[in-house]
């Protein structure tokens, strides 16, 4: 295989691996809003841990699907007009989470206020479970045709990879919130989030490890055992550490069998970047996918000074908001007057 694409391949399963570390917390925090909060002052604890990184985060996404166009454009278009559906909602749900979080500190009224947890929390949802079937149906496959065309109606891409995927990118999102809270607040959230880790990571995990396991076995990949050996250490690793509560492992552990997770997953489909489920023949690959050696020349000498730009802002971001929110930072809610 020809080394540029194989580096852009590369290079959009570590975007992924990134925005699903990122924004799987963020993700989860929302979701944890009408699941996990007890009352208000709790849910603005949550919003606040979030408050600094959770825009940041979504850079991971546009970066991906923007590398995907201009890498791989046959694989973008495949991808994105099979699953317009569920990437539709996605979209729709993100814009209303986000405006969500702008909009729940203006709300005078606790039922205002509620209409906007539903949002985060619905789009918080919807967003993590659409990536994770999309991500899922890039790894097993879409009914495509010779010419990258879906065959069948907008529901064809739907069956049990889809619902696999989408719920272990959920599960893993509330899991990965859970041990994000233990580090970052204090109080009664950090107690019961440790609670909750240690009882559940497991069981929230196995669908993630599923899907890795179902696409190892699909493709028969000898390598990709490497790294899902490396998942599952650090599943059991991150087990063991949160039942010491040693929050800052926890949270390593579950980073160390995600992103080892996904590099099984991708390595696993190399060189198919889109399989086809009617005929092998008809798989997208590496090769018949990729853009000129031109432009995946150009790209990459703009990925090499603007990836590093992108950790380090976000490094620091990180270490600026490093500290922990409690209740007793919150303020009582409180009406400001204009004085124009």
């Amino acid at each position: 295989m020809e080394f540029l694409p194989t580096l852009w391949f590369i290079l959009i399963a570590v975007l992924w691996g990134g925005y699903l570390f990122l924004e799987g917390f963020d993700l989860g925090v929302g979701m944890l809003m009408k699941t996990f909060a007890k009352n208000e002052k709790q849910r603005r604890v949550l919003l606040n841990t979030v408050g600094p990184v959770w825009d940041g985060n979504e850079v991971w996404l546009v970066t991906a699907g923007a590398a995907t166009f201009a890498a791989f454009p046959y694989w973008y278009a495949s991808l994105f007009s099979t699953l317009y559906v569920p990437l539709t909602l996605v979209l729709v749900a993100l814009i209303f989470r986000a405006v969500a979080f702008e909009y729940r500190g203006k709300a005078h009224t606790r039922t205002a206020r509620n209409g906007w947890d539903w949002a985060i929390f619905l789009g918080s949802f919807v967003a993590a479970f659409g990536v994770g079937a999309m991500l899922a149906l890039s790894t097993t496959g879409l009914p495509l045709n010779a010419n990258g065309d879906r065959v069948g109606g907008p529901f064809a891409w739907f069956n049990m990879y889809a619902v696999l995927g989408g719920l272990g990118v959920v599960a893993f999102c509330l899991i990965h919130a859970l041990a994000f809270l233990g580090l970052k607040t204090d109080g009664d959230i950090r107690d019961r989030a440790a609670r909750l880790v240690a009882r559940w990571l497991p069981l929230a995990l196995a669908p993630l490890a599923i899907w890795a396991v179902a696409v190892v076995l699909l493709n028969q990949s000898v390598v990709a055992l490497a790294p899902l050996g490396l998942a599952v250490c650090a599943l059991l690793f991150a087990w063991l550490q949160a039942r010491k509560n040693n929050e800052g492992l926890v949270f390593i552990g579950l980073g160390v069998f995600l992103l080892a997770g996904v590099a099984a997953i991708f390595t696993a489909a190399y060189p198919n970047v889109l399989p086809s489920t009617i005929d092998a023949a008809f798989n997208l690959t590496v090769s018949n996918a990729s853009s000129t050696p031109y432009t995946l020349r150009l790209m990459s000498i703009v990925a090499a000074f603007g990836l590093p730009m992108v950790l380090a802002y976000q490094a620091w971001t990180y270490w600026v908001f490093r500290k922990r929110v409690a209740e007793a930072h919150i303020p009582e809610a409180h009406h400001v007057t204009s004085i124009v």
